[in-house]
């Protein structure tokens, strides 16, 4: 058994489990598990309202929304999602394309009874709710992307050693291995959660002890670790298939942090018949973490 990074060796017992954490927070929130897609998908759910879906990145989980759910769920029933290979939710072998994932969530959505949701992602999040609208526009109302958008051919222009102020995305290509980073990685991801946030935290201060430990339980298991890594190896398919889509037609904010927001703010307009671009002050890529109440007002000021 892989030697654990010191002090996280107690934290499954310290940081309670996925019901316990839902009822911690304020809006009647509940953990939950639906059939769907010939798949398992865990999600937590509370308040009352129109739907709102969120959709979390990597290496996080639907936890990376607990600041901004109880603010929320003050309007809307937020349900934050566990997608495919996440946290709880089951980890098959394949269907991490994000069309696959998104038609998880559109079953999802319709196992709950609702004809229409909002949707907000971040990261990976984001790549799957954008492939959401833009294959289910019936099924959405409006679309929030936060940092991300879905993968396109840019992917393939990454430097593998960036020059100047250019991210440094090195598990970009880690997480394209097969076998290899669940071999390296089993046991010791909280050495990976601990650099991703360092590096893109403007404020450490933002992201606790604990959060950090239910993040590396959720994906210290060596299944975690290959479920996670295939989200970024469908990227090739991910790409492929924005090559055939058209513009979202729901109306579409993005939410960008200063570093982001200029990449952004050139591209997403044009991937969408009616886009806005919001920058988000005083972030890092976590922008839920970092700036809660920025960012819950603003996806309250769109979804209305």
């Amino acid at each position: 058994m892989p030697a654990a990074r010191p002090g996280t060796e107690s934290a499954n017992n310290s940081v309670g489990d996925d019901t316990a954490l839902a009822a911690e927070l304020p809006g009647d929130f509940t953990s939950a598990y639906a059939e769907v897609n010939g798949t398992t998908l865990h999600y937590v759910a509370g308040g009352r309202g129109a739907p709102l879906v969120l959709l979390p990145g990597w290496p996080v989980t639907w936890w990376e929304f607990r600041k901004i759910m109880p603010i929320l769920a003050q309007r809307y029933r937020v349900i934050a999602v566990d997608f495919r290979g996440m946290n709880l939710s089951a980890k098959p072998r394949s269907g991490y394309d994000k069309k696959t994932m998104a038609r998880d969530v559109l079953e999802l959505v319709r196992h709950l009874g609702y004809s229409t949701v909002n949707l907000a992602g971040h990261d990976i999040g984001a790549m799957v709710a954008f492939s959401y609208a833009v294959n289910f526009p019936d099924a959405a109302t409006k679309l929030a992307l936060m940092e991300v958008g879905h993968p396109d051919s840019s992917l393939y222009d990454l430097k593998l050693l960036p020059q100047g102020q250019a991210p440094n995305l090195w598990w970009f290509a880690l997480n394209q291995l097969h076998g290899l980073p669940e071999h390296l990685l089993a046991g010791r991801m909280r050495y990976v959660v601990d650099h991703i946030f360092d590096s893109h935290l403007a404020d450490r201060s933002r992201l606790d002890e604990r959060d950090r430990q239910i993040f590396t339980r959720a994906y210290d298991p060596a299944d975690a670790i290959r479920a996670g890594d295939g989200w970024f190896q469908a990227f090739e398919q991910d790409v492929s298939d924005f090559a055939e889509y058209g513009k979202v037609t729901v109306p579409m904010l993005g939410l960008a942090s200063p570093a982001n927001y200029a990449a952004v703010q050139s591209v997403w307009p044009r991937q969408g018949e009616d886009v806005r671009v919001v920058k988000i002050d005083d972030t890092g890529h976590f922008l839920p973490i970092e700036q809660p109440e920025a960012v819950a007002g603003a996806l309250v000021d769109f979804f209305g």
